[in-house]
């Protein structure tokens, strides 16, 4: 948490706080020894380890605001100063890997679900729409979480795995059946090519009725992004999976000939 030159300023402003609070004398009185006994000459931490200085920090306990009460202050209160050649004490709820882990899981961030089609304007009846993802824009993502200075990291990599699509009627095929996309390569789904029209698509979705009286149909798609991590230590595992939704509104038309 603090350098000795933070932690003077963080637990002498908390000292000035105390002090000029309307708290009773005897409070005041018990927060002034309890201070010159942590940081005084003969304290625990003298003169806040000022000569300790870039050789470790404080370590306190930090909680989560976004978690219930009780989980917030299972961990119980306490002040202590951990070499940076040492390993922090073990500790069910000391900051372990595995936490930095879900750290960087939290702090993850992965690109919309921009969708690519071909037809890219309106579709038509019958007339197989291609759809794919950028393979660039949905390479692996991967965030560390570090203690800086004692060598404790854990790393997540959010990799995509897979699409799935919805067309947003009943009246139409999904490609492939079912609508899941699988990973081809490094993208999602394979961009048209001339000469592939009478092809269905690894990846798409044919309309079977126009949209003249429905205004659009929403094409609307789930990208899931399987998450690993691993740590200085070499343990590593699973974290949940990431879901991103994404979609476009298609017109879809209907193309009538005649046949002489």
């Amino acid at each position: 948490m603090n350098t000795p030159a933070e932690a003077e300023a963080y637990w002498t402003a908390v000292q000035g706080r105390i002090i000029s609070a309307p708290f009773p004398q005897e409070d005041k009185d018990s927060a002034r020894v309890g201070h010159e006994g942590r940081f005084g000459e003969e304290g625990e931490f003298p003169d806040f380890n000022r000569d300790l200085d870039g050789e470790g920090m404080f370590w306190m306990r930090v909680t989560n605001e976004d978690f219930p009460a009780s989980e917030r202050f299972a961990c119980e209160w306490r002040l202590f100063w951990v070499d940076f050649s040492e390993s922090p004490p073990v500790d069910a709820l000391v900051v372990s890997g595995e936490t930095l882990a879900a750290l960087a899981w939290e702090q993850t961030r992965v690109p919309d679900t921009e969708l690519s089609l071909n037809p890219d304007a309106v579709q038509t009846v019958n007339l197989a729409t291609w759809v794919w993802l950028d393979g660039d824009r949905f390479a692996p993502v991967s965030v560390r979480a570090s203690l800086d200075g004692y060598g404790i990291w854990a790393e997540t990599t959010a990799r995509p795995v897979a699409m799935r699509l919805d067309a947003g009627t009943g009246d139409a095929v999904l490609h492939p059946s079912g609508g899941r996309c699988g990973m081809r390569g490094a993208s999602v789904g394979e961009p048209y090519a001339r000469g592939r029209a009478g092809e269905d698509p690894p990846c798409g979705v044919t309309y079977l009725r126009s949209t003249h009286q429905a205004g659009s149909y929403r094409l609307s798609a789930t990208v899931t992004w399987e998450v690993t991590w691993r740590d200085h230590a070499g343990a590593g595992g699973t974290l949940p999976d990431g879901v991103v939704d994404g979609g476009t509104d298609v017109t879809v038309r209907e193309v009538q000939a005649i046949v002489r």
